[in-house]
């Protein structure tokens, strides 16, 4: 006996619905296709999963096809008449919302008749096509019409609320975010994640404390959004001391918020050494790439190769691909460990590369002695119309400087500012400072250090110093060196580096004097160094 219509519908409904709710678009859609071709009718509540189907097939929002799709298929829905139903409607409102312009999604909520929503089902499908569109509108940065969205709903759930309260926040609106945190009805922990998102986003750490410390529940990703807002922030103390203290089973999120903290604030011990507690076995969380990406980062700021190309084993093992930002940083440890041919592998294999990675390699070659190289990567970046940061200057002043190429390296320096529109940073000027001074011109090198917007650090006297002693200025050596000796008293070397140019220039007394006074500050002369010339 043949099966009724409507069972036929049914099972045509049943696996479409299926193969969306399994993650599997291309199979809903071809499953829809089919039910047409068959001559069946089509269902509202399976044109609701091919809607939704559609809209993962063809992300992300920005591709060319995403559009034509919503339209062929709001047509498919008059053509039908069930553009009024609740199912397929709201879908096909979330389908315009994902476009970068959601007038569309905006103008068929607000004029397409809707049919008068059955039970709870009917009201939750309308309630979430509106909850979409408010997202969208706020994703678009269009605050005034998602605040009038948001006023005319005539329900409104915790999403609506949590998704208005977060998007002022993030637009800096934070006065506004707060009133409407203070009258929400109900709240969850995304609500007050919102407001302490805004509260870090302006800086004021005390006052995003303040609300953490008040939540009634915390999730992790509170616990992450805190420990993230004081990484940002260069707090490493307080940051380590929420992690400790995270009353939650810590996640990878958690574990990944932290290493990446220390990281990005120059703690690469403190960062390998989290990663190592969570793959102690009673804790053992499986690492991903983002902490790979931290773990590599660590293991280039302490130049330990060793470490690294054991991570980068151990992600192979665990079937880990490389990605673009792990093959960056991967090209940052090889460079530092003057494994260049390894690093231009990695670097050529790229999939896009962007300034981050053009300045690893410019740096690396720029270290270790690759002159030709480093201005060809210039070039190159310059011609695919990729602008240079301040560390890309790093890497082509130190090329310069090594190469011991002068004029090239003012030109340089001088089109930071004036083309690029990039203030020279302390490292900027050390390279500069020491390049002059090894080129002999020492009071070109002083008056630099004088004309810098900021206080000059001990690194760059100290670079001058060791041009003084390398040209015997005795003169300006005395004056670099008191500057030397106010910044780090008990630093020995700046002494032995004075009294290498007295004994040069044959001034003995100075020489003696300057020893007395390392003994009554309780400073020892350095191992293997002689103030006296040998003959």
């Amino acid at each position: 006996m043949p099966a009724a219509a409507g069972d036929v519908n049914s099972t045509w409904t049943l696996a479409i619905r299926a193969a969306a709710d399994q993650g599997r678009p291309r199979r809903a859609v071809a499953l829809y296709l089919s039910s047409l071709r068959s001559g069946r009718r089509p269902c509202p509540f399976a044109l609701a999963a091919v809607l939704k189907s559609v809209s993962r097939l063809l992300l992300p929002a920005a591709h060319p096809l995403l559009a034509a799709a919503a339209a062929s298929i709001h047509a498919h829905l008059l053509r039908l008449g069930l553009l009024a139903h609740p199912y397929p409607r709201a879908a096909l409102a979330h389908l315009y919302a994902r476009l970068p312009d959601p007038s569309r999604a905006h103008s068929l909520l607000d004029e397409t008749p809707p049919r008068p929503p059955r039970g709870r089902a009917g009201a939750h499908s309308f309630l979430v096509s509106r909850n979409s569109l408010l997202a969208s509108l706020l994703r678009s940065g269009d605050l005034a019409a998602a605040r009038a969205l948001f006023d005319r709903m005539p329900v409104r759930d915790v999403v609506s609320w949590n998704s208005m309260v977060a998007g002022l926040a993030k637009a800096g609106h934070l006065d506004a975010a707060i009133e409407l945190f203070d009258k929400m009805p109900e709240r969850n922990a995304a609500s007050w994640n919102a407001v302490m998102c805004g509260y870090i986003a302006q800086g004021d750490l005390a006052q995003a404390r303040e609300l953490f410390e008040q939540m009634p529940v915390r999730s992790n990703v509170s616990w992450i959004t805190m420990i993230s807002g004081y990484a940002k922030s260069g707090d490493v103390h307080a940051a380590g001391e929420l992690f400790e203290r995270m009353e939650n089973k810590k996640d990878l999120y958690a574990w990944n918020a932290m290493i990446a903290c220390y990281a990005k604030n120059g703690c690469a011990r403190e960062a390998l050494a989290v990663f190592n507690r969570m793959l102690k076995p009673h804790v053992w969380v499986m690492p991903n790439e983002k902490t790979f990406s931290s773990v590599i980062s660590a293991c280039s700021q302490l130049g330990d190769l060793r470490f690294g190309l054991w991570a980068e084993s151990f992600m192979g093992s665990v079937g880990i691909e490389l990605d673009d930002h792990l093959r960056t940083a991967l090209v940052d440890l090889h460079t530092k460990s003057g494994r260049i041919d390894r690093a231009f592998d990695l670097f050529r294999g790229l999939g896009m590369r962007d300034v981050v990675s053009y300045s690893a390699m410019i740096v690396g070659c720029g270290m270790n002695g690759k002159f030709n190289e480093a201005v060809s990567l210039f070039k190159e970046m310059s011609d695919a119309k990729i602008s240079p940061n301040a560390v890309t200057f790093v890497g082509l002043l130190s090329a310069y400087s090594n190469a011991g190429l002068m004029e090239e390296a003012r030109a340089c320096f001088a089109s930071m500012t004036e083309k690029y529109k990039i203030s020279p940073s302390m490292e900027h000027y050390t390279i500069m400072v020491d390049l002059l001074g090894r080129s002999g011109k020492l009071d070109e090198a002083y008056q630099l250090i004088m004309q810098m917007p900021m206080k000059p650090d001990a690194s760059i006297w100290g670079a001058l110093l060791l041009a003084c002693r390398l040209h015997n200025n005795v003169e300006l050596g005395e004056i670099v060196a008191s500057k030397c000796f106010e910044l780090e008293p008990g630093e020995s070397g700046y002494y032995i580096l004075l009294g290498n140019i007295y004994s040069e220039a044959n001034k003995w007394e100075k020489v003696k004097r300057l020893r007395k006074i390392m003994a009554e500050r309780g400073l020892n002369k350095m191992p293997g160094s002689s103030w006296v010339q040998a003959s």
